[in-house]
Order: C-alpha cells, then structure tokens, then sequence
C-alpha cells in the first residue's frame, strides 16, 4: 500500500511539475485527454470487445500482472487493485467525468499520436496516489482552462505518418461550426474529424466519429502493450519518448496551449512554482489564487476605469509629469501660494472701506449695540472668503497709520458651529495665543469680554449659515461683543441673503461678477504666471476656455492650475472644445480627474474632515502613508518626500489652499468638498456632534459600510452604542477630548472590537483639545488585538503620564506613536523596527535606538551613557532621522574611532544637530581627547544648523575651521555654548554661508579674526563672555547686533561715540545692549 501511495505522489509531482512549467509539459495534455475520452478504459464500450479478442486472457493477464507489479499495488488494497485490474477501466472512466472542470461544450479531436496506451497506463498511476480530491480538482480546472482557450480545431501541418492515429484534446464545442487553423505546411496523411460530446458526463458510452479507417481498438490493443512496457522499464525513458513527441509531432499545438494557458494563469492569478517545489506546495499556490479571486475582479475593474479615464479625449495629450517629478518639485511654490492674488475687486474694496471707516452718529441711543453690521452674499465660488481676507491684509498692511481697529478676528463659522471654539478662536486673533486652560462657555465668554472691553474692534464672520436673529448660538456668539468701542465694526459673508442679513436689517451687497477681462487675466494668471512661454497663442486659446467658466472664480482657478500643469498647446486646444466647462462642479470634476491616481485617493480621504477643517501638513502626510496611498518609484525614495509632493501638486491647482496664518496648514474650498462627498460616498463619514450637547446622544446614523470616520468631540456613549459596531472601519479620528475623562475601558472596546483599525487618533487637535483626564493614563494590552495598526495618536496633556503596554510590540506595522506631550519615562520597544516617527514629551530613554532603522523622527535627546544599549554606536544605522537631533553625554565618548561609529555624516536628512558635553573634570576626558571626538563628529554636508555646548577640547576640528570638503559648508546658523578654550575664539573658513552666529558663555579673549570675510551675515549675538574686550572688523551684512552681560569695559564702549568699538557697529541698523 505504501508503496503504491509512494509511486502515485511522486508520479502526480512530476506531472504537477511538468505542467506548472510552460516550457517542460510535453505529455500531460495526452494524460487528461486520453482520460476523458469517450469510452477510455471503459470494456462495454465499442471496440473494447474487439480488444479484448486480439489479445487471449492469459496474454491479458500476464500483462496485467506486469502492471501490477511495476506499480506495486497487486492484493493491497482493494480500490488500488481495482484500478490495476481489468475493471480498472470503469473506474478510470467515472473519475475522469468526476474531476473534469465541467463536461458541457468540451469536444474532441481526433489526432495522431501513437502515445495514447501510454497515457491510459499513466493515467492508471495518476488514479492509483492518494491525493486531496479538492486540490486536485483545482489543478484540473486551471489545465482544463488553459487549453479551453484554444477554442479552435487546429490543423497539424507537419507530415507524420501514412496512418492515423487518434488522439483526443479538448476545445469549446459551439452551435457554429469551428473554423480550421492550420499550422505550417497542409497535412499530408493525417485525417482530423471533429467530434462534439454531450453536455454532461455520462456513465453511457458516448460514439466517438473517427476519420481513421484502422480500427481504433487495434490501435489501442497494440500501442497499449509496447507503451506500456516502455513506461514501467524506465521513467526517464517515459520522458523522453514525450519530449520526442513533442518536438516532432505537437510543436505548434502545445506553444498554442501553453501560451494560452500562461495567460490563462495570469488571469486567474498563479505563481509560477520552481521546479523543486512540491506537489502540495504548488496545491498551495493555485487555492490561494483561487481564494482571492474576487478582488483580482475588483483591481480589474477599477483598472479598466482608469484605463477608460486614461483613452478620453480629456487626456488626449499625455502629461509628462511623473511621481518623482512631483516630489521633487520646488517647496517654496507652498510659500508663494500662500498669498492669493485678488483681480477686480478694487471698487468693492474702496465700497467696503468706506462703511468700515462710518463713525456712529451723535444722537444714536446709548442701549444700542456698539457695532454695526456690513452683509455680503454670493454663490459659492463667488470669491467671497478670499475677498474677506483680502479687506483683513489690506487694512492691516495699507491702513496701518490710520489705525482702524485695536483688534481684528477672522472667524470662519460654517454650517454647523460651536460657540466655545469661535471663542477661542477669537481670543487668538486678539492675543495671538490660545488659552488651552479655559474650556468651558462661561469662562471663554468671561476672557473674551475682559479681551474686548474699551476696544474697538473688527470682527469678520465668514460663511454664516444661520437664517435668522433669533438663532441661539447666534445669540450666544455676539453675546459678549457689546463691551467694546462705538464704531466697532462686523462684515459677515454669506451664501443667501437671509443669511448675511441675519445681523442686520440693510446694507447687504451681492458679489459682484468680475468683468471679462478681469477674469481672463485672473485665469492666465493662475495658468501660466510661473511659465516662460510665449503667451499670445495660449491667450487666445484661453480667453476660450474662460467664457465657458462663465465667471466662477474657484472655476478659474481650479481649471487653469491644471492646464497650467501640462503648458501644451494641443492639450489647450482640446479643453477648449469641452461642453463639461459650462458648468461649474463640472469643470471642477475635469479638473479633479487630470490628477495622478495616487493624489486623487489622498485628496478623496480628505472628505473625512470638517468643511474649512484645517489640514496639518505633517497630520496628512502620515494619514496617507497609513492607508498606503503613497506610492514610491524607487526603493530609495521617502513615502514622506512622494507625500509632500502630493501635497504641493495639490496646491498649485488649487484644490488645497495655504493658510493665512501657517503655510504648514491647509483649507478645502466648500464646493471641492462637495465635490469629494460625490466622489468617496459612503467610505467617508463625519459625526459632528457639539461639545455642550454630550451625553444626550447623536441622533444620526452611522452607514454600516463606513471605512473612515471623524467624530468631532469625544463621546464614551456614542463610540459605545453606534461606532464599535463598524466592523470595515479603517480610521478613526476623535477630533476633541479636552476635560472629559477618556475611560480606558472605552479604548479597550475599541482595541477589541474594531480589529481592522489602520488609523486610532484620539483628541487629534492639539492645546486644549487634547486628553488631560485621567492624570495617568494607560494604554490597554488590548491594543496588540489591532494587528493592521500604522498610526496610533493617544494625545496627552504635559500633565498626563502614559503607561505603555507590554504587548506594543506586537504591533508589527506601526509607523506612527503620538503621544503629544504626555510624559513616557522609557521606551524599551527596540523590537518596532517600522516605527517612523515618535512625539512625546522630550524626557525620554530609548534603550537600543540601533534597532529601529526606519526611525525618522526622535522625540528627545540620545544621551550616551556606560551602560548597554545607550552607547553611542547606537546612532550608527538610524540614518533616516530627519529634523533635529540631540546628542547629549558626549563626555562619555572615550575616542575618536568610537565617535565614528555614530556615522553622523550619513544622516543626511537632519538639518539641526546639538552636541552636548557635562561633567565636571573629575567625569570628563582630557582636552585631547574632547578634541579627537569633536572630529569624529562631523556632521552631515547639508546641516543648517549647529549648536555646541559645553566643549572643552584642546582646538576646533578641520571641518570647522579649516575648507576640508566634507563638513557642512551650507551652514546658516552656528552656537557654541559655553566653550571652554583660552585664547581667541576659531576661525570660521568652513562656514562661508554663515547667517547667524550666537556666541554664549565662552572663555575666549576675543572673537575670530576673520569675521570680516563672513559676507553673508546677518545676525551677531553675544552673550555673557566676559573676556572679551574689543571687537574685530565686522562684514557690511549684519542687521541685527545684541550684546548681553558681557565684560562691561566692552559694552560701555560699543555704546560710546567714536570709540574703535563703537565705529566697527555703526553700520549696524539694529543693535541692543542689556544686562541679564
């Protein structure tokens, strides 16, 4: 029995393997062919009689018995010997109809090969393993599905022999007849008859039609002996009878049937196996396709989309930008965007300006309000918040001397508002600062009173929604505005008119259009400002292009940052002819499907913000990297770079605006997000419930299929009853928390319930939104149950200390810990080797920071100490840190081969380093030594900026003071603290792009030298050395000179008129002397 079992598995491998392989699969199609024939193997079947006729019993036995014993299974096994008997032929025949994929529309051809016993026989060996009848079935379907593509009789042209020989392959059998192909020259003495089986396998025998007039049972009885015995005497034999055959007689059959069988795999999804894999291992391979087979359906179709995007005639003409081109575009486009040009608005402004400059009357009555309200209203996309910050900028910038207004708040208001974030807002315009520890309505309305009492101020309310006086928040909103100054002024922005005329009865104005050619050069502004190209052939064209826009300023930006993109004349010309234009969401939904798939995925995640939300650059960047919407093009390259050059691409069409206040934050334009909320459906949701009305549950729903979700303020009720049962859900963002408790049990519901979790972000805003209650607080060992984590965001109050669970190693795939500014004493999970960036409060101990290669963002400092895993050589392979890193306890560094082995130069990301020696002398090495370690410590080539602080070395390395390549020549801003060395002070040669040079606590007697030569800078500050008596010459650059606690001989005379001291600085603009 073994033994049978032993021969069949390796004899069903070998065939597994030889099909697998395109190139070595020469007899396998013989085997499955021969085993579905009509009546193969069957002795009721015609022509079986007459087999068995020709050949006496006893022959019939002695062969039999032979086969027996070359397959090892005589008197073994009752079902193995049925298969090597003479019933064996029944039972072949019923498996075959049974493993067949499908036995409707399969036909047959009759060919010529004189292997056909030999196929029955290895069929006999193919029945006789044990194999999972499942994966076997699978194997099945993926030949027969290879071969069922020939879908055509096929025509041998290559001559063979004077006798026909059947053999029997498969094609699709079909009502209309199927045409030949022929292959090669006309056959000569090969006849080819097509025979069609029924629709379903039958245990009757089905008449096989052949064009041979030999008897086929001859042919059987006689090839079946000699095959036979060719097959058991040598298996390598066996296979190179088949290589033979199908060199000479099947080479375009079987390259047909492979090529088609290729791509049939490809199709359905499997890999190619090496040719010493296993049987099962291959099994494996063809399940697991079979498994994800419905989302191979799903990728095809959205490719198909994209495919069908890709042929419109929108895109007629290809943009040459890549993935790397928009991440290494130039970043200071951001800061250029930030300001947004105004075209023809100058008479609304002058209009505007004169009833902000209305003084009340004299006989006005005392109880009326002390502001007076100015309406405008317009469509969306009419302009109106950019016309609103436009007034803001120019009475601040242009109407400065006539000094308006003591205090000017822009607030954006939107749909759906709450009172105490409009106060805090508000109270940050007046004192550019938020008040994180006031939170609640009564203390907020209370500091904006005391902010606003004797003031008289400039409040702009844009996007108000509310219809009418009487609206309660409205109420609670102006409610502390009356304490300020008579002539105190509020321009309110509307969409309707009732809505801008809900603070006032009059003096509303409609949003005027902007005239043609105001609006032409608008839109070729916002095209081709930054373009060098001739522009009267673009212009023409443009001008086209605008009328259709029909004046929608977000139109004209939107339309015009996109062709600005591809500056192609043709490309020009083909949008011009676009009917899509004459509408406004139209045109912007043109504008949206020109942007590279990647970005449009990034941009659609953005629906899962508030409208006006404002998008932090590096919050988005970290989002989209947690989907995985960013794609690199090389191994080398960041996905943080790929995803800023998203976010530039997005911003110079217009679809993401800069900030006024941050060019690091950004804004959605209202009619893109309804925009978005068209394209991401239900994918997206948002639950804005209101602060003051927690506890009383939300009463919305939830779509169950929702994959990223925004809950404004944390609610433990509402992530209870509604969000724990959103099992697809992907993210989840707690925007608010401030002083309401966060139960952990609550977070321990969420770890348990929501396993697909990508993104958990709990009081995602920052200040006063972030968690302050309890004072510690735990992270949940559940957490470990949320195995698809990237980006977990447990912000925390300075005042909170966070307690990390053991279990956070185990979650493979994060890349993002934020714990803002809670308070983590150690970090002891090297094991995170995915982790990318780290945010606490910058107190804490990474022990073996070697190990997380992928770090790019260090919440402290690394201070170097004795003991294991804190030695300098840790830095040696985390080159991928970006921003700022702090080396502190280099006094432990003992020389300069081991200050190599922090590898400083090959980080080349950083951009700020500080070095830092403590000690006394009893801890500290010698001078000598402090001065071979300096050297080691050379930092990367593009560092701005460099801060030493405690160095006591003997001299200043090469790559500060010498024109050694390799140091950071770029450097903008060098500090040395509390520098101990006698004599004057280093000369800079290194540092010719030197900016700012801050001098603090130093031992020297004078300053470089070679000060003079430091063309280029422009800001000297000094502080508390005490040595120093005179000054050297100063380069003409300097701006800024502060002198601080220095020795008093020399700050009394840079102070004297004409004293050497005082003629070095009188160049100088900007100086200041003080004492601390």
């Amino acid at each position: 029995m073994e033994s049978c079992r032993d021969r069949g598995r390796a004899w069903l491998a070998a065939l597994a393997r030889h099909h697998l392989a395109p190139a070595q699969d020469p007899c396998l199609p013989w085997l499955r062919r021969i085993q579905e024939a009509p009546g193969a193997g069957d002795p009721h079947h015609p022509g079986a009689e007459e087999d068995a006729a020709g050949r006496g019993s006893g022959e019939d036995d002695a062969e039999r018995r032979e086969g027996e014993n070359r397959f090892g299974c005589a008197g073994q096994d009752g079902r193995h010997a049925q298969a090597c008997s003479g019933g064996r032929r029944r039972h072949l025949r019923r498996c075959s109809a049974q493993r067949s994929c499908s036995g409707a529309g399969i036909a047959s051809v009759a060919l010529s090969p004189p292997a056909l016993p030999t196929a029955k026989a290895a069929a006999s060996g193919l029945h006789a393993s044990s194999v999972p009848t499942k994966s076997a079935r699978l194997l099945q379907c993926a030949r027969d599905i290879s071969l069922f593509r020939l879908g055509r009789s096929v025509n041998i042209g290559a001559v063979i022999s004077n006798e026909s020989v059947p053999v029997i392959i498969d094609i699709p059998a079909s009502d209309i007849e199927p045409d030949p192909v022929s292959t090669g020259a006309e056959a000569s003495g090969t006849e080819i008859v097509l025979v069609t089986t029924g629709a379903t396998a039958s245990d009757e025998p089905d008449p096989v039609t052949t064009g041979a007039e030999a008897s086929g049972n001859e042919t059987f009885s006689y090839f079946s002996g000699r095959w036979l015995s060719c097959l058991c005497s040598s298996f390598d034999l066996f296979k190179n009878c088949c290589a033979s055959l199908y060199n000479w007689w099947l080479v375009h059959v079987f390259q047909a049937a492979c090529f088609y069988r290729d791509w049939s795999y490809q199709v359905i999804g499997i890999k190619k196996c090496p040719e010493n894999a296993s049987l099962f291992d291959m099994l494996d391979i063809f399940s697991t396709a079979i498994s994800i087979g419905e989302l191979k359906k799903r990728i095809h179709k959205v490719e198909n989309t994209v495919s069908e995007v890709k042929k419109a005639p929108l895109l007629c003409v290809a943009s040459n930008s890549t993935q790397s081109d928009i991440a290494n575009k130039n970043r200071r486009r951001l800061g250029a965007a930030s300001k947004r040009e105004v075209f023809g608005r100058e008479v609304l402004r002058d209009d505007i300006m004169a009833r902000l400059r209305e003084t009340p009357q004299v006989d006005e009555p005392s109880s009326s309000p002390c502001y007076s309200v100015i309406g405008i209203y317009g469509v969306a996309g009419s302009g109106k918040t950019t016309f609103a910050g436009y007034v803001r900028d120019y009475i601040k910038e242009e109407c400065k001397e006539e000094k308006l207004f003591d205090t000017i708040m822009c607030i954006h208001v939107s749909e759906t508002f709450s009172v105490e974030d409009i106060f805090q807002e508000m109270l940050q315009d007046i004192s550019e600062d938020s008040l994180s520890s006031i939170s609640d309505h009564r203390g907020l309305n209370k500091k904006l009173k005391e902010a606003l009492r004797g003031k008289r101020f400039l409040l702009i309310l844009d996007d108000l929604w509310v219809k009418n006086k009487n609206d309660q928040q409205l109420e609670e909103l102006i409610s502390p505005l009356n304490v300020g100054l008579k002539g105190s002024k509020i321009l309110v922005t509307a969409r309707t008119k009732e809505a801008a005329g809900a603070l006032c009865a009059d003096k509303l104005i409609e949003m005027p259009d902007l005239d043609e050619d105001q609006y032409l050069a608008m839109f070729m502004h916002y095209a081709l400002s930054c373009k060098s190209i001739a522009l009267k052939e673009f212009e023409q064209v443009g001008r086209e292009i605008a009328k259709k826009l029909h004046r929608s300023p977000i139109a004209a930006v939107t339309v015009a940052g996109r062709l600005g993109a591809n500056p192609n004349i043709s490309f020009w010309k083909n949008v011009a002819k676009l009917d899509m234009l004459n509408d406004t969401m139209d045109a912007l939904w043109w504008s949206y499907k020109q942007l590279n798939p990647d970005i449009m995925r990034c941009f659609e995640f953005c629906n899962i913000f508030p409208r006006r939300f404002k998008l932090d650059k590096h919050d988005l960047v970290g989002l989209w990297i947690a989907q995985g919407f960013v794609k690199t093009s090389c191994p080398t390259e960041d996905m943080e770079d790929v995803a800023e050059g998203y976010i530039q691409e997005l911003v110079s069409c217009s679809f993401l605006r800069p900030d006024d206040y941050s060019e690091e934050c950004f804004a959605i334009h209202d009619l893109l997000h309804d925009l978005l909320a068209k394209v991401a459906g239900s994918d997206c949701f948002r639950i804005e419930n209101i602060w003051s009305h927690i506890g009383e549950g939300w009463k919305g729903e939830v779509p169950r299929d929702v994959r990223h979700l925004f809950v404004q303020n944390y609610d433990g009720e509402l992530i209870t009853k509604k969000i724990l049962a959103l099992e697809n859900l992907r993210t989840l963002i707690i925007y608010v928390v401030g002083y309401t408790p966060v139960e952990e049990k609550v977070i321990e519901s969420i770890c348990k319930r929501l396993p697909k979790l990508r993104v958990l972000a709990v009081a995602f805003g920052e200040d006063y939104y972030v968690i302050r209650k309890p004072d510690g607080f735990s992270v949940p060992e559940s957490i470990a149950q949320l195995k698809h984590l990237r980006y977990l965001a447990l912000r925390t109050h300075s005042s909170c200390a966070v307690t990390l669970p053991s279990a956070l190693p185990k979650l493979h795939h994060i890349q993002l810990l934020d714990f803002y500014k809670g308070k983590i004493l150690e970090f002891p999970f090297a094991d995170l080797v995915k982790l990318r960036h780290m945010f606490c409060r910058p107190n804490l101990k990474f022990r073996n920071l070697g190990r997380l290669i992928s770090l790019q963002t260090l919440p402290s400092c690394f201070t170097v100490s004795n003991e294991q895993g804190y030695e300098v050589k840790q830095l040696r392979d985390v080159n991928k840190l970006r921003g700022r890193l702090d080396i502190y306890g280099l006094e432990n560094v003992k020389s300069k081969e081991e200050a190599l082995e922090a590898n400083l130069a090959a980080k080349e990301r950083l951009t700020e380093l500080c070095l830092v020696w403590f000690g006394d002398d009893d801890t500290r090495c010698s001078p000598e030594v402090e001065a071979e370690v300096l050297a080691g410590l050379c930092p990367p080539v593009g560092i701005q900026k460099l801060v030493i602080h405690g160095y006591r070395g003997s001299r200043y390395p090469d790559w500060m003071v010498g024109k050694q390549s390799g140091g950071p020549d770029g450097l903008r801003n060098l500090q040395l603290q509390r520098c101990s060395q006698l004599g004057p002070g280093p000369q800079f040669e290194a540092f010719p792009h030197l900016r700012v040079l801050y001098i603090w606590c130093c031992s020297w007697d004078s300053l470089p030298g070679n000060m003079e030569h430091l063309t280029l800078l422009e800001n000297l500050n000094i502080v508390g050395c005490k040595n120093i008596r005179c000054l050297p010459a100063l380069p003409q650059s300097i701006e800024w000179f502060s002198l601080t606690s220095c020795n008093d001989e020399l700050m009394e005379s840079c102070k004297t008129a004409g004293h050497p001291n005082w003629q070095k600085i009188e160049h100088i603009p900007r100086k200041r002397f003080s004492v601390i």
